[in-house]
């Protein structure tokens, strides 16, 4: 089989290589033999909770190592790359334990959706994976305009470096005068808002929701204070919405 995966110079990189694939078996072993004797034995107790030993030997290591183990991972393997090329156009599959996700962009043709277990390499594989993405009602129910502002960064990050890239976000606007709201200008922007669930039964129950209500030209100064630009912006609905880019 080829797409045996890169040679490294640093042993406890080579130990921490995906054991599953059949061509870096042996290096691996290996590897583990020479410069991890002292933890040998080291072996699962069967005493001990298994999803205890896996999250100290397992989980906690690629969560330390995720950026070093990402940068080691860019070459997709050709036999994977062979199989993801064989899908029907239009189809959707899975791929589960992305890692830093140098998978999913092999077929542009196909949607491939990524999950792994480490939330660290989840967020190096969000960087620069998206042509285009929506955020609708979302941003709004963040409480302090830094974590507004921080989350349209996170967005924008997911997009690729390209100029056709786009992002399109929606939040609730502060100006809704002829709504059955009520908000207008001179309104408090923070606000909470009740739902009232109904349920045959059950007594009533009421949960009050927190938005910030955004004004005529905020979003668009949030979008510029995240590093984004502003292809276009405007009004519907009692929304203010904006398309952006990197």
């Amino acid at each position: 089989m080829t797409g045996r995966p890169e040679q490294q110079q640093d042993v406890d990189t080579v130990a921490a290589r995906d054991a599953h694939h059949p061509a870096s078996r042996a290096t691996t072993a290996t590897a583990t033999t020479t410069t991890m004797s002292a933890r040998a034995h080291d072996e699962p107790d069967p005493g001990r909770p298994p999803e205890a030993y896996e999250d100290a030997h397992v989980h906690a290591v690629y969560e330390a190592i995720a950026p070093h183990f990402s940068s080691t991972r860019h070459k997709p393997w050709p036999l994977v790359a062979d199989f993801l090329l064989a899908q029907r156009p239009g189809s959707v599959g899975l791929d589960v334990g992305c890692g830093n996700g140098k998978y999913l962009s092999v077929n542009r043709s196909v949607h491939l959706l990524g999950s792994d277990r480490s939330a660290s390499l989840v967020r190096l594989a969000r960087d620069d994976a998206a042509d285009f993405l929506i955020s609708v009602a979302v941003v709004h129910h963040l409480s302090t305009r830094q974590r507004r502002q921080d989350a349209i960064a996170a967005l924008l990050r997911c997009l690729r470096p390209r100029a056709d890239a786009r992002a399109l976000i929606y939040v609730w606007a502060l100006e809704q005068g002829a709504s059955r709201r009520g908000w207008d200008e001179g309104c408090q922007q923070d606000t909470l808002v009740p739902w009232v669930m109904r349920s045959k039964g059950a007594p009533e129950a009421t949960y009050q929701r927190y938005y910030h209500l955004y004004k005529k030209g905020e979003l668009e100064e949030d979008v510029c204070a995240a590093g984004g630009k502003v292809v276009e912006s405007g009004y519907e609905k009692d929304n203010w919405w904006v398309i952006c880019t990197r």
